[in-house]
């Protein structure tokens, strides 16, 4: 017999007019099948999307391929970045595009499992609730998880990761891979901000989504932004993300992106989560790693060096983003689409 989780309570009933437009933002043919495994699991879900936005970064072979693939498709539009260069303009053209009350967002190189929506939207029986974030879970070219690969730093992989909260949760910020939004939300708060995000596989930055969040609680402070773990896709990790020189790289990225979110939304806002990950679940992730090197367990002291040259990493990417003020502006949320960055 099946037990239905209390969280279940109203949500297709209270949620099931509202149309769900989810959007998957693609940049290089080297994916292609994992955009077109992306595109079947949103096809495939037990609560239908409205439809599904492909965004194509400025490559106008992988646009012409798609539009190709999904001419007869009516549910699936393929559009070309209307901005800049990059996954934040990406998205702000699928937010524009898009016809959907509630707007979800998923990577290129993923798959949702059959309930991801339904999941994800559920909380919208809330009205308070703004945006709802997933789950999302590594799936290693290797086969498994490096041995001393944190599980804390699993955000290094655009992953859960250790430290954040289980169940349905108030956050501070959702992660963008596996996130949803009511459209509301962009109204009160603006777009993406571009200049933040990644752009292909050239820059490694992240935080675009963090900065937006935080806009949006800062414009509307009683708004609910929530994590639904049971909201899960899968997500690949190439082998050359498996390396701790990518890792290294990836910290670095994200401190300096900590500091370009800090310079538009203070550092109060901007750092109060890292606070305390970096005081309580960093260090009970390195007591760990030493322990079960202690007790002879594999990747223990690994991943305890993993931590320290993670966060290191980190705080010296940010140290260097605060000092260069006038490197990587990002464009505020507030200017017109297809603007580049303004330097100070």
């Amino acid at each position: 017999m099946r037990t239905e989780d209390p969280r279940d309570a109203g949500e297709l009933r209270d949620t099931g007019e509202l149309r769900v437009s989810v959007v998957i933002c693609v940049y290089t043919e080297d994916r292609w099948e994992d955009i077109l495994a992306a595109v079947a699991s949103v096809r495939g879900q037990s609560r239908p999307a409205y439809e599904t936005l492909l965004v194509v970064d400025h490559n106008p072979q992988l646009l012409r391929r798609l539009t190709e693939r999904y001419a007869d498709t009516g549910e699936v539009r393929v559009l070309a970045n209307a901005g800049p260069r990059g996954l934040s303009a990406g998205r702000n053209t699928g937010i524009a595009a898009a016809g959907g009350d509630i707007l979800a967002f998923l990577d290129d190189d993923a798959v949702a499992e059959q309930d991801w929506l339904r999941r994800l939207t559920g909380p919208y029986a809330d009205p308070a609730v703004l945006a709802v974030g997933g789950r999302t879970l590594p799936v290693w070219a290797s086969g498994r998880r490096p041995a001393w690969f944190p599980e804390e730093f699993d955000w290094v992989v655009g992953c859960y990761y250790r430290g954040l909260p289980p169940g349905r949760a108030r956050v501070r910020n959702v992660l963008g891979g596996n996130a949803s939004f009511r459209r509301e939300a962009f109204e009160l708060a603006g777009g993406f901000t571009t200049g933040i995000g990644r752009d292909g596989d050239i820059r490694p930055l992240g935080c675009e989504e963090t900065e937006l969040c935080i806009r949006l609680s800062s414009a509307r402070p009683e708004a609910v932004l929530l994590l639904e773990d049971r909201a899960v896709i899968h997500h690949k990790v190439p082998a050359g993300r498996e390396q701790f020189g990518y890792f290294r790289r990836r910290a670095y990225a994200e401190g300096l992106s900590k500091a370009l979110v800090t310079r538009s939304v203070g550092s109060r806002a901007g750092l109060e989560t890292e606070r305390r990950y970096t005081t309580r679940v960093l260090p009970a992730g390195v007591a760990r790693g030493l322990r079960d090197a202690l007790l002879g367990r594999p990747g223990g002291a690994g991943r305890a060096g993993a931590i320290t040259a993670g966060l290191a990493a980190a705080a010296c990417g940010f140290a260097v983003g605060t000092v260069r003020r006038g490197a990587l502006l990002p464009r505020p949320a507030g200017e017109p689409a297809g603007t580049e960055p303004r330097g100070g």
